[in-house]
């Protein structure tokens, strides 16, 4: 568009926006017409963005609206302005309304992508954001953090949005009291879809979190409701209370691990939520910390995490705590609650030399605690004499805590027409409740034009692809492969790879057929994960007979760059031999600031290797971040493996994440762990580990078992399992439990 033309469009536009005297609109194209409409904008304008892409632009939509006039910014259609590249929004002023924008493809180049101020002088006031998207404009940096939404100002509403797929470090959504005028701020959140978040393997996931540590006892008297948390896993505090008087009613948990977490701060209401666990791992409820706390009325299904993470924990405190720590549990109230085949109520959680602050002026009251998965789901760390214990019930198999404050009722349980499990009318009149329903549907939350699709697909579910046997067949085929394909090879086939074979989306690779397919490979790895990857191989052979003889090969490597991305790495009834060209030739190397979710190995036999099998020990700053979530491996045997088969770390002493996890069930370690470049003497090391569970394993002539026990009470138990020719447990301390080890000389 030449100058002239350009100049009158917006002569125009400027006619429309500040002469007439009714409805005043303007479409704006690009950032320079958007930046003249909000120069001239006037109470009840309304400044139009074009449909289509704007690319790398930093909006600020600066205003003095009215109350009953405010200055809107709209998309021409909603869901039809994509926001991408580095590209963010600003806004600042009083009574202005943004609608109808999607931030994706993109990142922003600050430390938000959407903001409630322009700077610390100039911010928002009496304002609203909503109808607007947000998926997963992502840092490619998994640990430069930003982030997604920021609340600055007073009396701000924030609605009806969806925010999917922080990958990045940095809180979802926060609202900032760092200025008295940010401060008894009357922000109302609600109607949002808080989609899926992976799990961060490090502290800084919050998917919501109200004020920080430096302003905890301030008054910040936001009030969330209503609003959708789907599968928000990136740490164990979904929501961080970090305030003073906030209300959090009438929101639904789905599946999300982690708690409700009221951090710091005093005077919270937690009321008439629904956590919905279903059994999934690590799903978590409500932690009372501080004082005047009341948790009433709330509805928690099928939850399974424990210690910080249980259905309902009250925490010890430190005395004359640092306002960054752990203030004391004082005249707080965890009252009303119906809690439904969930496995931990977590008391004086946290009790150590520091934490010794227990609860008191406190109340546990008409609580119903109903399940049969575990029937001893308290747990006391400490003395709770300062916490008053009436009117609350238990199924009669269960173990009571105490005498007094409890009694018994049947396990009986009935789906209602609203899809909820609830027990007789008698137990809900005791416990308050009349009618169970959901306060809020997924549908009700989130932007009315965007779908709330799952971010990830799973493996087999694209389309199956027959793979001739040859060289090239099988890199062509990984490099025309899209997420959920199977990439099916001959039955005794060979396949010869020629090329790094880079792996972008979820593929299986797997023989048709009893007889394996051989793969082997000329170069140094035979596939490379990069971001968005992962891979699945099922019943092949892993030859590295045509690998170049060098040091350091692999069969599997994460990139060698940051990966915002989680992956996952699954091995099946699969054989993996004579990887020995050369030293130190691993079957899986990964990389700093690269994370998987999960890896299994099922079935399968590793033998004559001159590396390691798994090495997840690259975050070695010991700030808490770690490289795998769960490891299971099953019925699988290594045999002359001159590295370490598996080496897990996670340093530090940070609290707030759940791994790493893992299985090791019916498998077998012979002549292993011994060569001479295993620094660990081990045939398996695991530092820092969550839990873990070894049974049934055997070891023969082989490095020991080491482990070293750190801070958040870890699981370790190793069971039936034997060491012939080989070492004893060598342990860092005794906080782990065997039972029925056998060992042989």
């Amino acid at each position: 568009m030449n100058t002239e033309i350009k100049y009158l469009k917006w002569s125009v536009i400027c006619f429309l926006l500040i002469s007439c005297t009714e409805s005043r609109k303007g479409i704006v194209s690009d950032l320079e017409e958007f930046k003249e409409a909000v120069a001239n904008a006037q109470p009840g304008d309304e400044i139009i963005m074009a449909n289509g892409i704007w690319e790398n632009v930093e909006l600020l939509f600066e205003g003095e609206g009215t109350n009953e006039k405010p200055i809107f910014l709209k998309a021409e259609t909603p869901g039809k302005v994509i926001i991408s590249g580095q590209s963010n929004l600003r806004i600042a002023g009083e009574y202005l309304d943004v609608s109808g924008l999607v931030f994706k493809n993109g990142f922003t180049p600050t430390s938000e992508v959407i903001s409630f101020r322009k700077n610390k002088e100039n911010l928002a006031y009496n304002s609203r954001i909503h109808n607007c998207v947000i998926d997963n404009f992502n840092n490619p940096e998994r640990f430069d953090a930003d982030f997604w939404v920021m609340i600055y100002g007073r009396n701000n509403r924030f609605d009806h949005n969806t925010l999917i797929g922080k990958r990045n470090q940095g809180v979802t959504m926060a609202v900032r009291l760092n200025a008295p005028e940010n401060q008894e701020n009357n922000h109302i959140i609600e109607y949002n879809y808080f989609g899926p978040r992976q799990i961060l393997g490090s502290n800084g996931g919050e998917t919501l979190r109200i004020g920080t540590s430096h302003f905890s006892r301030t008054y910040s008297n936001t009030l969330v409701r209503k609003n959708y948390f789907d599968r928000c896993n990136g740490e164990h505090e979904i929501i961080s209370n970090k305030s003073c008087g906030n209300e959090f009613r009438d929101n639904v948990f789905f599946e999300s691990q982690g708690t409700l977490t009221m951090r710091h701060g005093h005077h919270t209401l937690v009321e008439n939520n629904y956590f919905l666990g279903n059994r999934k791992p690590n799903t978590g409820g409500i932690r009372i910390i501080n004082e005047y706390q009341t948790v009433q009325k709330n509805y928690l299904y099928g939850l399974t995490g424990h210690r910080f993470r249980g259905a309902l924990v009250i925490m010890n405190g430190v005395p004359n705590s640092p306002i960054n720590r752990y203030n004391q549990v004082i005249d707080s109230k965890m009252n009303n609650n119906l809690v439904i085949d969930s496995d931990y109520i977590q008391l004086c959680a946290g009790s150590d030399e520091e934490r010794s602050a227990i609860p008191i002026g406190s109340t546990f009251l008409n609580n119903a605690i109903l399940g049969k998965d575990n029937l001893t789901p308290f747990t006391i760390y400490d003395d709770v004499s300062g916490i008053e214990f009436n009117g609350n019930l238990m199924n009669e198999e269960a173990e009571l805590p105490f005498k007094d404050g409890f009694d018994k009722v049947e396990y009986q349980l009935t789906k209602n027409s609203n899809g909820l499990l609830q027990p007789n009318s008698d137990v809900l009149n005791i416990v308050g409740l009349s009618e169970l329903r959901l306060p809020v549907t997924k549908e009700e939350t989130g932007a009315d034009f965007y779908p709330k699709n799952d971010i990830e697909i799973a493996f087999r579910t694209g389309k199956i692809t027959k793979v001739e046997q040859g060289e090239g067949s099988l890199f062509l085929a990984i490099q025309n492969a899209e997420a959920g394909d199977v990439l099916m090879l001959e039955e005794g086939g060979t396949y010869l790879l020629r090329k790094y074979s880079y792996i972008k989306s979820q593929i299986t690779i797997m023989t048709e057929g009893n007889a394996k397919a051989t793969v082997l490979s000329e170069k140094s790895s035979f596939f490379r994960i990069e971001n968005g990857g992962a891979i699945e191989l099922e019943n092949i052979t892993i030859d590295g007979a045509e690998s170049p003889d060098q040091p350091g090969n692999n069969v599997i490597s994460t990139s060698k760059y940051a990966m915002n991305q989680n992956y996952k790495v699954f091995v099946k009834n699969c054989t993996i031999k004579d990887l020995v060209v050369n030293h130190s030739f691993d079957f899986l190397k990964t990389y700093k600031h690269t994370f998987a979710e999960s890896v299994l190995f099922l079935n399968s036999d590793f033998t004559n290797i001159s590396g390691s099998i798994i090495s997840m020990t690259t975050e070695t700053e010991d700030l808490g971040i770690y490289n795998v979530e769960n490891i299971d491996m099953h019925k699988c045997s290594f045999s002359d493996v001159q590295g370490i088969v598996m080496d897990v770390y996670r340093g530090g002493t940070d609290e707030s994440t759940f791994g790493p996890i893992i299985n090791i069930v019916d498998s077998k370690f012979s002549n292993s762990g011994k060569g001479k470049r295993n620094r660990a003497k081990a045939s398996l090391k695991f530092h820092g580990v969550q839990k873990l569970n070894v049974k049934g394993c055997i070891w023969e002539d082989t490095a020991p078992l080491k482990l070293y026990l750190t801070n958040g009470e870890p699981i370790t138990n190793i069971e039936d399992c034997s060491f012939k020719n080989t070492g004893e447990i060598i342990a860092n301390n005794e906080g782990y439990h065997t039972s029925n080890i056998i060992y042989q000389n």
